[in-house]
């Protein structure tokens, strides 16, 4: 019996590690399960359509796996969720809500489940003994304070819980991280997980997760609507992978993702519903099959700049000459400067609104350009953007406004049995 129990444990571990996806066949053949390595190898949604490179960026409240930095790189509130289905009913859900600050550090807490299917467990003459579950929890509470705007450092408490059959044990552990911006568009980050545990036993197995090393760059490309990213990690037993992706907002509303996580390829994409609501996808080429992730986030609140126009279409050679744009936002610091650009289809700015300190609370267009010339009709593009006195930019959400001259604007109806209409 005591060989059974020993056996169904390092079954439940070794599953647990060909069921985190994706993995490397080096790694595999490296090593039979390093402990927690399911937290090592763990990707949401958009992370694994940039092939796992997100400790220079995180900049989400389930980044702190990557870097607890990254919180201070976020400006609103935000509540995340995530599911991964991976292989024989395994799967990984997550929930992390994150608030930023600014004189205050930001915080953030997380919650990690991993939970098994049915495996079978037998005794030394392979008869059937019924069957046991393997789940393991991760929480973690995150505290990052930015020293500068182009500096911060963060930390994880981290507690994980194992369950291995009728047995159970946790531990704690640490982690630090810290990204520098190089320049407005260029950012480096690294961190350091497991330092000093967890240390978990299981009956009277002990085992340490082996501290992991990330260091990575990312860069935004295309006017802010690209970002390319690389990273390396290190750990005893899965040795030094390479992770590369990138994304591109091909509209404010909808993104693209593709990537390679050290042998794997993977992609994804993004939908966002309204500036609060966002929809991240996620899938990996694994050779037990495909494996996806789906994470849905809200945000709110915290530091942010808006603007809305009202009315949405206008006509200024009609009643409605003019469109009144509405604006509003929060700094970390005292605003210094605010734009407001109004683009057009060609991605040119037609029309641009801008002043020194806190933005008004409105401005009017009348559908002209700089010169006073009249636009022509059709959509164009517009978002505030706010400057700090530390030097951080808030910028809002791209709205659409449109000009039309021509046409009706309503329904005329028309009468039974009209000219127009056919009895």
């Amino acid at each position: 019996m005591e060989r059974t129990r020993s056996t169904s444990m390092r079954a439940a571990l070794l599953v647990a590690l060909l069921l985190t996806a994706p993995a490397t066949g080096r790694a595999q053949t490296q090593n039979a399960g390093a402990p927690g390595e399911w937290l090592a190898r763990y990707t949401t949604a958009r992370t694994l359509g940039l092939g796992g490179a997100y400790v220079a960026n995180a900049d989400d409240p389930l980044g702190v796996l990557w870097n607890p930095a990254g919180l201070s790189a976020m400006n609103q509130n935000e509540l995340r969720f995530e599911n991964a289905r991976l292989f024989e009913d395994t799967s990984i859900n997550g929930v992390s809500f994150a608030v930023p600050g600014s004189w205050l550090p930001s915080f953030g807490i997380t919650i990690l489940s991993l939970g098994s299917g049915d495996f079978l467990k037998t005794n030394e003459m392979n008869d059937a003994l019924g069957t046991f579950r393997t789940a393991e929890t991760a929480y973690l509470l995150t505290v990052s304070r930015a020293f500068s705007p182009r500096l911060a450092i963060g930390t994880n408490l981290r507690m994980v819980q194992q369950t291995v059959e009728a047995w159970s044990g946790g531990g704690f552990g640490v982690d630090l991280g810290g990204w520098y911006e190089v320049s407005p568009t260029i950012r480096v980050g690294a961190s350091v997980a497991n330092l000093g545990g967890p240390n978990i036993t299981l009956r009277n197995v002990a085992e340490t997760h082996p501290v992991l090393i990330r260091g990575g760059v990312s860069a935004q490309v295309l006017g802010g609507r690209g970002l390319v990213t690389a990273e390396v990690d290190q750990s005893n037993g899965l040795g030094p992978r390479l992770h590369g992706g990138g994304e591109y907002w091909i509209q404010p509303t909808f993104a693209l993702r593709m990537g390679l996580d050290d042998t794997y390829g993977t992609g994804g994409l993004s939908l966002r519903f309204a500036p609060q609501y966002q929809i991240d996808y996620g899938v990996a080429d694994h050779p037990l099959g495909m494996t996806h992730r789906l994470g849905v986030s809200y945000r709110f609140g915290g530091f942010f700049a808006s603007s809305e126009a009202d009315p949405p279409v206008f006509s200024p050679t009609g009643e409605r000459a003019v469109t009144r744009i509405s604006l509003n936002e929060r700094t970390k610091a005292d605003a210094e400067m605010w734009t407001l650009d109004i683009v057009n289809k060609l991605d040119n700015v037609v029309r641009r609104f801008s002043g020194q300190g806190r933005a008004p609370t409105h401005i009017q267009w009348d559908g002209k350009d700089e010169t006073g010339l009249p636009l022509a009709d059709g959509i164009y593009h517009y978002h505030l953007v706010v400057k700090d006195r530390a030097g951080r930019e808030i910028v809002g959400p791209v709205r659409t406004v449109e000009i039309s001259t021509t046409g009706p604007q309503g329904a005329v109806p028309l009468v039974p049995g009209s000219p127009e209409q056919p009895r």
